[in-house]
């Protein structure tokens, strides 16, 4: 057994491991590939490990862009017949010590509820659930009436900075634990913008006497997309904006061929889980929300 930085060989492996226990999680092969290539970088780890040339656990870390202090997260998936062999302490390990070499001052992870027990032994504690969901695509219901003046297009349709602006609203005001403040242009302009993950071809944003007051963001490999944010400006709430860029991003996925779209909800989010059943998501599954001071 062999606990290890991951490899770009290992891509197979992840995406296997990952499409066995957690397909909704939208985790693909392009998507792994490029992070395997891509320098690495503290905050960005990926951890394989491997048995017999198999791999057999798999976990990542991520900063929480804007959260102030810094807060990072993880992933961690071992497969079912190597549990209890102590694998996923020495990823857990390893995961804690990449966030804290990049200065973030606690961990936060989705578990599945069968794993609270073992993630409090090790100075976690649970907050709130967030609960999974997927469609296809094909089954998204008409897209409602336009109010008067609102119009829907494709995010790539949108200047770049008026996304960025109403992103920054959306993640200061969504539910969570994470304190997000800001994020700068540049960095986001990279990280979504520009990353070869995203769709914006298949995103869709109202604007209303050209100001963009409500949009849904997605990425993905065109076969599964993930809907990575969602959100309608706080003046516009409680229109049915949501409603409208979630189902015509939904139309523009099954047109473009993809055949699995998936989103997760915080519980106490009404607003958005109200919408996701509307427009007819199916419940995946429901993890525990974790947090742990480093």
């Amino acid at each position: 057994m062999e606990i290890r930085a991951a490899e770009t060989g290992d891509v197979e492996g992840a995406i296997a491991l990952h499409d066995a226990l957690a397909p909704y999680l939208v985790v693909t092969r392009g998507a792994v590939t490029r992070r395997l290539a891509s320098p690495a970088v503290a905050g960005n780890g990926t951890f394989a490990a491997v048995d017999a040339g198999e791999v057999v656990g798999w976990a990542t870390t991520e900063l929480i862009a804007g959260s102030d202090p810094l807060d990072g997260q993880l992933r961690l998936l071992v497969r079912p017949d190597h549990r209890g062999r102590g694998i996923g302490a020495k990823l857990l390990e390893a995961t804690h010590e990449d966030l804290r070499s990049a200065g973030a001052t606690s961990a936060r992870v989705f578990a599945d509820p069968a794993a609270v027990e073992w993630a409090a032994r090790r100075g976690y504690r649970q907050t709130r659930q967030v609960h999974y969901a997927g469609i296809d695509p094909r089954k998204a219901p008409d897209v409602p009436g336009l109010p008067t003046g609102v119009e829907l297009i494709p995010l790539t349709d949108v200047d770049p900075r008026q996304l960025y602006e109403a992103d920054q609203v959306a993640q200061r005001t969504k539910p969570g634990d994470a304190n997000i403040t800001s994020r700068p242009y540049d960095d986001w302009l990279a990280a979504i913008w520009r990353s070869p993950d995203m769709v914006l071809d298949l995103s869709v944003a109202a604007l209303y006497q050209d100001q963009l007051v409500a949009f849904t963001l997605g990425h993905g490999d065109r076969t599964r997309i993930w809907s990575k944010m969602t959100a309608t400006m706080p003046p516009y709430r409680g229109r049915g904006l949501a409603k409208l860029v979630k189902s015509a991003a939904l139309h523009r996925a099954a047109a473009a061929g993809v055949r699995g779209a998936y989103t997760a909800n915080y519980d106490g989010n009404a607003p958005m889980i109200a919408v996701n059943e509307w427009l007819g998501y199916d419940r995946v599954t429901t993890h525990a929300v974790l947090i742990c001071l480093l």
